[in-house]
């Protein structure tokens, strides 16, 4: 067995399959694509999801990959333990109704043990398998593995909710004796005790059965295709073939762990955990960010925003007190981008958005030691409020609660906390199953033709379904795929087209449209007369009307993607969207507001090429050909060797499956309907093209004459006149009402400066002022504590309360809340200040005992 660097480990693999007919697909992005089921891609056969359960027909029915992938479930683990991470790299070989068991172990053995590849001693392997499988079991032995390192698990089984499933067969490497010191053995995998000896490196799924809810797993019927899933973690192989004691010890942890040694003066030796989690979460930043994740509040972005402030909070144990984790962005970039070259374009976007990011954080952290101090004084900290709603983090609450003398109920965090994971985790298997197969459309092979033609058109019959199964015959609903359709199924983000079929006997209203698994175009349809029969003839008929608004609404999405990047910057990419007959919306990177002057520049810029008339070009190209003229492709696509490319002028030019317009003075005129932020760095325009924009001009012109009425105005300009004159008049009134207030509060103040009590050598004023508001309130406090020290005042207005101190002893907040109860209010605020309301009049003697108690 040779030592093999991380990128020697993945030519090895993709080289080793490629060798036995496997098509080599690229890695997916990180964010899933048409599965709503997953928050990330977590693991090799996600991203391959739709070849197993039918959906689509794979290029290849051998097919090897090396999949990025992030799981969050064990965050906490991550840097207590060598293997813990939440991104990963997931090598994978797939068996799409091809090889099975047989070729699946042999190819296992042979690349793990052949001197040829990685050389692993075959005497340092052990095996774990179902225990009714005993073919795995023979095979294995049969290839030379020692019988006493096979080891039956019941835990041995691939299932997750409805679908395909099956038993699986996984490989350890033996590290040896000396990360075994009780000498536990084999039996450490038997019993699945927690060791760094027995290292599970390769799992190979077996799916032969499609699993059902409330049927006994010996019934489960054998699947109609069977399929192999593999995984074998990156990490994993680097350190065993490395040599080191950790994954964080490879080469695809160290430069980030020496980088971030040069930023602290604690060493690597005391205080691994938080190096190791700052190495992790960094990697899981840049490579979520670079495929469209974003910081937010919710979703994906919510998750990688925590990464972030727990990575930064472990900065804060290594005596980093400074944004420092975008000075990371670029070690991670050079020690993958040789694998994933697309990482080098966006170094300076992945800087600024996670510096950003950072700097918002540490604001975050002065709310929250604000926060904790004000729990702290009440001696009730709660741990999962400052985590779950502001962010911060449980080791500083400790820490700082540590300071302040008062103790932190770890045992209730990690109660909600687990509640909190366990609604997460039932939320998640509701949905995280594969589809079931549907084995009739699994072997629908019919060829059938999309035209883009707007006009009539005569298909026949070729497949007919019920619910996914094949029939003769449908009365009422079902699907159907025609020899030649001009119907679009849904897909890039443009709706399907709807319409009707009819012929002498029969008619469908067809209402929906998608690709089956060999990409014929699908029609869901209602039967309005007769029924539809295998071979029968229909005339398709399309919404025209429908159809000619959805092209002016694509193609005007076109000319606003190149705009875009025309007048905010090549760093801009399309993140999303979406493109219907009534208006298109599109999502793209941003990280500010864009001014009304420059949105209304856009939308000039997208009109003049809609009036110079540019021809609008379809082309269909060789992908290399049409990457070599400068098309433009969204990066989390997947194309294949021929693409379809729209070309409007020189002006824009894009990979598109979708319908567009013949010349741009078709789509009439564009208009903006919002700009808006829907994620942290992710912006969204709404717009509409055609008639879409004329109603919308219409509506904002029926907007404006009913404020011109509204005004007594009859024209704009005099109606701007007036307004003009309304808002100087406001502010005027303001700054009187302004002067007024501050007369009021001095002459109001004046008459009580007499009247504060000396309690225990503190100035104590509690006064009730009939009819006064909060503004009032606080005017006279201001003006009265400028005079005073070791003050507390304590003003009752109509239903307004405001306490103020610099009292030590005496916190504003928490007295506020003993205040409003007497009155049946409610009210909080900091240790200084305190607002509240009284639902009822306070009797003024109660607080006056209240203060007294308490000094």
């Amino acid at each position: 067995m040779r030592y093999m660097t991380s990128k020697e480990i993945r030519e090895t693999w993709l080289n080793f399959f490629k060798s036995k007919g496997h098509h080599i697909e690229k890695g997916a992005s990180l964010i899933p694509i048409n599965d709503p089921t997953l928050l990330w891609i977590n693991a090799g056969v996600a991203a391959l999801k739709k070849y197993f359960d039918g959906r689509e027909i794979p290029p290849s029915r051998r097919i090897a990959n090396i999949q990025k992938s992030i799981r969050t479930n064990d965050i906490d683990n991550v840097g207590r333990t060598a293997r813990h991470h939440t991104f990963f790299e997931m090598m994978g070989n797939f068996s799409i109704g091809d090889y099975f068991r047989n070729e699946a172990i042999e190819f296992g053995f042979e690349l793990l043990t052949s001197d040829k590849y990685f050389g692993m001693p075959k005497e340092k392997l052990y095996i774990t398998y179902y225990p009714d499988d005993k073919e795995s079991f023979n095979k294995w032995v049969s290839l030379g593995i020692d019988p006493s390192h096979l080891i039956a698990s019941k835990d041995n089984f691939w299932e997750i909710g409805e679908g395909p499933c099956g038993p699986d067969t996984e490989i350890y490497f033996d590290r040896g004796e000396k990360y075994d010191p009780k000498n536990l053995g084999p039996r450490m995998i038997a019993e699945d005790i927690e060791n760094d000896r027995y290292i599970e490196i390769w799992n190979i799924v077996l799916s032969q059965f499609n699993s059902k809810a409330g049927v006994d797993r010996k019934d489960y019927k054998e699947l109609p295709s069977k399929n192999i899933d593999t995984g074998a973690g990156l990490e994993r192989f680097a350190c065993v073939l490395q040599g080191v004691e950790t994954n964080f010890d490879t080469d695809l942890f160290k430069p980030i762990i020496d980088e971030v040694s040069k930023l602290t003066n604690v060493k690597y030796s005391e205080n691994t955990m938080s190096y190791r989690v700052i190495a992790d979460h960094i990697k899981a930043c840049v490579f979520a960010l670079n495929d469209g994740a974003n910081f937010s509040n919710e979703g994906r972005g919510y998750v990688l925003r925590r990464l972030l402030r727990r990575a930064v909070s472990h900065g804060h144990k290594l005596n980093i007190n400074e944004p420092f984790m975008y000075a990371l962005v670029k070690v991670v970039v050079d020690n993958y981008s040789s694998f994933y070259p697309e990482l080098n374009k966006r170094v300076d976007y992945l800087i600024n958005i996670i510096k950003s990011e950072e700097e918002k954080f540490f604001k975050t952290l002065t709310v929250g030691e604000s926060l904790l101090k004000e729990m702290a004084a009440s001696h009730n900290i709660d741990a999962f409020k400052l985590y779950d709603t502001y962010g911060f983090p449980v080791e500083l609450t400790i820490e700082l609660a540590d300071e302040l003398h008062e103790k932190v109920d770890l045992d209730l965090f990690n109660k909600k906390m687990n509640e909190q994971k366990e609604r997460a985790r039932s939320a998640r298997n509701d949905l995280q199953s594969m589809h079931s197969q549907s084995e009739d459309l699994l072997k629908c092979d019919v060829p059938s033709k999309f035209v883009y033609e707007n006009k009539y058109l005569i298909g026949k019959v070729v497949a007919l379904f019920k619910d996914g199964h094949k029939v003769d015959e449908v009365t009422d609903s079902g699907e159907v795929i025609f020899d030649v359709t001009n119907f679009y199924a849904e897909s890039g983000g443009q709706i399907t087209d709807i319409g009707t079929a009819t012929n002498k006997t029969s008619a469908i209203e067809i209402n929906n449209v998608i690709k089956a698994p060999y990409k014929q175009h699908l029609h869901y349809f209602n039967v309005i007369k007769g029924s539809v029969k295998l071979k029968d003839t229909f005339t398709l008929k399309i919404n025209k009307n429908r159809r000619k608004l959805i092209t002016r609404n694509h193609s005007a999405a076109h000319l606003l993607d190149a705009t875009l990047s025309k007048v905010l910057g090549n760093n801009v990419e399309q993140k999303g969207s979406f493109v219907g007959d009534e208006y298109l919306r599109f999502d793209f990177n941003y990280n500010s507001k864009i001014d009304p002057k420059v949105l209304k520049e856009i939308e000039n810029k997208v009109n003049e090429q809609i009036s110079l008339g540019l021809e609008v070009k379809k082309m269909i190209l060789p992908i290399e050909e049409a990457k070599k003229l400068g098309a433009k492709m969204v990066f989390t696509e997947k194309y294949g060797d021929i693409v379809r490319v729209v070309k409007m002028g020189d002006y824009s030019m894009e990979f598109c499956g979708g319908c567009h317009v013949d010349n741009t003075s078709d789509i009439g005129i564009f208009k903006i309907e919002s700009e808006e932020s829907i994620a942290s760095g992710i912006r969204r325009i709404t717009a509409r093209t055609s008639l879409g924009a004329s109603k919308l001009i219409n509506d904002k012109e029926e907007q404006v004459n009913k404020l011109i009425g509204q005004l007594g105005a009859k024209s704009l300009t005099e109606a701007s006149n007036i307004l003009s004159s309304l808002i100087k008049e406001k502010d005027n009134l303001k700054n009187t009402l302004k002067s007024q207030m501050n007369k009021l509060a001095a002459t109001e103040a004046s008459s009580m400066k007499n009247e504060f009590k000396n309690i225990k050598d503190h100035q104590v004023l509690i006064k009730k002022i009939s009819n006064a508001d909060r503004d009032l309130l606080l005017n006279i406090s201001n003006t009265l504590k400028t005079n005073n020290n070791n003050y507390l005042i304590i003003l009752l207005g109509k239903s307004s309360i405001y306490i103020t101190t610099d009292i030590n002893s005496v916190h504003a907040g928490n007295l506020m809340k003993e205040v409003a109860k007497l009155g049946e209010g409610s009210g909080g605020g900091k240790p200084t200040e305190a607002n509240g309301k009284a639902n009822k009049e306070i009797n003024i003697s109660e607080v006056e005992n209240l203060v007294n108690n308490l000094l």
